[in-house]
């Protein structure tokens, strides 16, 4: 890709990565993109790196603004690899004369590559350089998501390069929010926080709290993924605030895997007493979907309903993966319960419903479990099972807003 200039003096020199389907877990059907960007000042400062297939791109991009060897600085926001898989190849060649990263970051570089030799240059929130006409501050954001994380914030500009902050997977010719349509944007946007920061939600306030207090004005964010926020960052920014405090919505999922139909047969049964109980729901069967795609609805869902028949005294394998994987990310406020169909010992739904209490999800009601095929007393159950959790969803909205 060609360069991009987001501010006179200032473009994106990042790459595509079209192809990529998985990331370490999370679905990428659409790829994704590794932002860097270059400043060009009396101090020339390029911020971020790529994945290491892609240097040679990164540097072809900045060769076709000016020699690579006239970089003077290298800001390393984030050590993920995907950000910082190139850097020795990078500061091979630019040759930078000083290297900028946090505390934990000089570290996680020393961790990860073992060279002491490079010229660090160590800073912590608050503190700031100056390029030439632009100067940059730093803000320290560790755990989001990794302990080096921090930004950089370009005041003359009021241009934010987030790190990991505000980002999305998505490989696209565009690089602005309004060169994209904005609802599949913001549905990028969504699945990032779910399957990415949502464990760290309480730090994102944090943050949020910080950048008001500060009185920093954000005229750009410019993410190490995805597309640049231009247009109204303050609608991300929004977003952010939302999905941090978990604010959920009369929704609930019923997520299920099914051997011979029974359990299916039931979770139709369930939607339909939720339903009756004032929560509109969705079908999510494991079969079908991936874990990071039903993890994205979980972000706005007040009630989450588990089914699986019982295999080799647990739970299919596709419902062990998925609660392996929502554990991880915490999902709080939320209700749940369980059911599910059984032939001999029926141990599922008791594995099910004791990870919903691991998670802290309250459990509305006992777990309803049918031997075999679903009688129309049992698929009773079910639908009354879906009432139940309506009932504990609506009285916790209740409490939420007294």
């Amino acid at each position: 890709m060609k360069p991009v200039e987001l501010r006179k003096g200032i473009y994106w020199v990042g790459a595509l990565d079209w192809n990529i389907r998985d990331f370490h877990g999370y679905s990428t059907p659409k790829g994704t993109s590794y932002n860097a960007y270059l400043i060009v000042d009396e101090k020339v400062t390029l911020f971020d790196t790529v994945k290491k297939p892609f240097k040679n791109e990164l540097i072809e991009s900045i060769r076709q603004i000016m020699d690579p060897k006239r970089i003077d600085y290298l800001v390393v926001n984030h050590v993920e690899m995907d950000h910082s898989g190139s850097v020795p190849e990078v500061i091979e060649e630019i040759q930078p004369e000083k290297v900028f990263c946090s505390p934990m970051g000089r570290k996680a570089l020393l961790d990860h590559f073992n060279r002491p030799d490079w010229p660090f240059q160590v800073v912590e929130s608050g503190q700031s350089i100056e390029l030439g006409n632009r100067s940059v501050n730093f803000l320290e954001t560790r755990m989001l998501h990794w302990p080096d994380s921090m930004m950089s914030y370009i005041p003359e500009d009021k241009l934010l390069f987030s790190s990991d902050g505000f980002g999305e997977h998505w490989a696209t010719s565009q690089r602005f929010d309004d060169e994209v349509d904005g609802a599949e944007l913001f549905q990028h946007a969504a699945k990032y926080y779910a399957n990415i920061l949502l464990l760290y939600s309480p730090l994102v306030q944090k943050l949020i709290a910080k950048v008001l207090e500060l009185g920093i004005k954000i005229d750009m964010i410019a993410p190490d993924h995805g597309i640049i926020w231009r247009t109204d960052p303050g609608r991300i920014i929004e977003a952010y605030d939302r999905w941090s405090r978990q604010v959920s919505r009369r929704k609930a999922l019923i997520v299920y895997d099914t051997m011979w139909q029974a359990t299916d047969t039931m979770a139709r049964a369930v939607g339909e007493g939720l339903k009756e109980g004032g929560l509109d729901f969705k079908l999510i069967n494991m079969k079908f979907n991936h874990r990071s795609d039903a993890m994205t609805e979980v972000l706005d869902a007040r009630a989450i309903v588990l089914g699986s028949p019982t295999l080799n005294n647990g739970m299919m394998p596709t419902m062990a993966d998925l609660l392996c994987y929502m554990r991880g990310l915490k999902p709080s406020g939320k209700v749940g319960a369980a059911f599910g169909s059984y032939g001999w010992s029926g141990e599922a739904v008791k594995h099910m419903t004791q990870s919903l209490e691991d998670m802290n999800i309250r459990v509305a009601a006992e777990g309803v479990r049918v031997k075999y095929t679903p009688k129309a007393e049992d698929l009773e159950k079910c639908r009354e099972l879906g009432r139940q959790v309506a009932r504990e969803a609506l009285a916790m909205e209740a409490e939420a807003k007294a």
